[in-house]
């Protein structure tokens, strides 16, 4: 297996920051592929994520397992125990350790380039948004331009049609249901699409479901059009780590050529270790600042 390294100084984080805790110890991830080497973090605020990959990782779970979706500009998938030996063509993504992990989703964290996060079904079948007990994909992403960065602020339009819908589902008596019904007959699509928008506190309300994106903060924004990622995917899954060193293995796992279901048409696999060291350690040698948790 050919193991090159990876450039830190992709990273965004400054070790001069007077608030970071370098005190104690943490887990230093390494990721080696056959296209390079990754060193990641885990964040203390997403422990029950931290402590699985963890313990999976200590128990060889990962070891000659592959990317098995892989998508440019986008992500790149693994972690599915039957992509072990998989033959080629062999369809992947539904395999598990047997369990799941409860949603640790946390404003905090979000899907930078580098971004570790955990891969879950839909919504449709997975309300709770409970993470795969194995799956996790690194982010890739894009650079974006204001006029992108605009479009992440303001209604919530998948989650405003989810709310639409738990609303028929659980509670089909509901009041506003007789209203965007009565704007449908007298109005159509526009005078039921008009309602909704009216309504959202309404909605929002009566669903529990969080209906507008925040307004994205100044150093999101800047990270987002410096290093890039995938801001579509903030508030929906996991992120419960990030490459610390070893970006550029990502880029080169992406631009792979693969077969019609995003896997790899050759395979691209992994082995992950983890060592406990000082963070004083980590963030010195690579240019971590542990106060970004």
């Amino acid at each position: 297996m050919a193991c090159g390294g990876g450039s830190s100084t992709e990273t965004s984080n400054d070790t001069d920051s007077p608030t970071a805790d370098l005190s104690g110890n943490d887990y230093l991830v390494t990721i080696k592929t056959d296209l390079g080497e990754m060193k990641a973090v885990l964040y203390d605020k997403t422990p029950q994520h931290k402590d699985n990959f963890i313990k999976l990782a200590k128990e060889g779970f990962y070891d000659s397992l592959i990317f098995h979706r892989v998508i440019k500009g986008f992500m790149v998938q693994g972690g599915d125990p039957d992509s072990k030996g998989a033959a080629p063509g062999q369809r992947l993504g539904t395999g598990g350790p047997g369990y799941t992990v409860p949603a640790e989703i946390n404003d905090q964290f979000y899907h930078k380039k580098g971004a570790l996060s955990a891969a879950r079904q839909g919504d449709a079948v997975n309300p709770e948004r409970a993470s795969s007990g194995s799956q996790f994909y690194l982010v890739q992403g894009e650079v974006l331009n204001d006029a992108s960065i605009a479009q992440f602020s303001g209604p919530n339009f998948a989650a405003i049609g989810g709310a639409l819908q738990n609303l028929r589902t659980t509670k089909p008596d509901h009041e506003l249901n007789k209203v965007y019904e009565e704007a449908y007959n007298t109005g159509g699509d526009q005078g039921y699409q008009d309602k909704v928008m009216e309504t959202l506190d309404q909605l929002e309300e009566a669903t529990g479901i969080t209906l507008n994106k925040p307004e994205m903060s100044a150093e999101r924004k800047e990270v987002y059009q410096t290093i890039g990622g995938t801001p579509f995917l903030d508030g929906d899954y996991t992120v419960f780590g990030e490459v610390i060193y070893g970006l550029d293995i990502i880029d080169s796992i992406a631009a792979v050529q693969t077969a019609p279901g995003d896997r790899p048409v050759e395979d691209v696999h992994m082995y992950i270790s983890v060592e406990e060291m000082p963070k004083k350690e980590i963030a010195e040698k690579y240019g971590y600042d542990y106060s970004n948790q």
